[in-house]
C-alpha cells in the first residue's frame, strides 16, 4: 500500500501523527471492504482558496468543501500498483470543522479519509439508504482506529 501525502497549505500544521493515522485509516478502510492492500492513494492538504476552486472546476460548486475525491478505477495501473484515486482535503476547513463539532483536528481529518476511501471504493451517499450504509462502514472503521473525539 502507496499513500502519498502531499501538504500544499500553510495556514494548518499537520504532523506526522496525522500523516501515520491517515495511513491506518486507508488500510482499516481497504481490509473492511477486504480489499487487496497493493493499491496507491494520493492525499491532499489544500487551504479552502484551493478546494474552492477545484470544487468549481469538477462540481460546478462555486465554494469551498471539506474534501473532494477522484476515484481513478481499478484498472487505473501505474507500475505494477493500482491506483484508486485521489482525496484532497482541505486542512482550514477541517480545522473548522474541528472546532464546530468539539472534537480534535485528529479526529476530523481521519473522518474525512476514511469518508473519501469509501467514495474511491464506489460508495456514495446520495440517497437514505446508500447513506446509512456508507455511514455504517465510516463508524466500523472510526471504532477500529479508537479515534472518537
Amino acid at each position: 500500500m502507496e499513500v502519498f501525502i502531499d501538504d500544499r497549505q500553510d495556514k494548518v500544521k499537520l504532523d506526522d501523527s496525522v500523516y501515520k493515522k491517515i495511513k491506518e485509516a486507508v488500510r482499516e478502510s481497504l481490509l473492511l471492504e477486504g480489499r487487496p492492500l497493493n493499491y496507491e492513494i494520493s492525499i491532499s492538504f489544500v487551504d479552502n482558496e484551493e478546494i474552492r476552486e477545484l470544487n468549481k472546476m469538477y462540481r460546478g460548486i462555486d465554494e469551498e468543501t471539506d474534501v473532494l475525491s477522484f476515484p481513478l478505477g481499478e484498472d487505473e495501473f501505474i507500475n505494477p500498483v493500482p491506483m484508486l484515486g485521489d482525496i484532497i482535503i482541505s486542512a482550514e476547513k477541517a480545522l473548522e470543522q474541528a472546532l464546530e463539532y468539539g472534537h480534535s483536528l485528529l479526529r476530523e481529518i481521519t473522518y474525512l479519509t476514511v469518508h473519501s476511501m469509501f467514495h474511491l471504493l464506489g460508495y456514495d451517499h446520495m440517497d437514505h439508504r446508500e447513506r446509512e450504509i456508507m455511514r455504517s462502514k465510516e463508524k466500523q472503521v472510526m471504532k477500529k482506529l479508537n479515534i472518537f473525539k
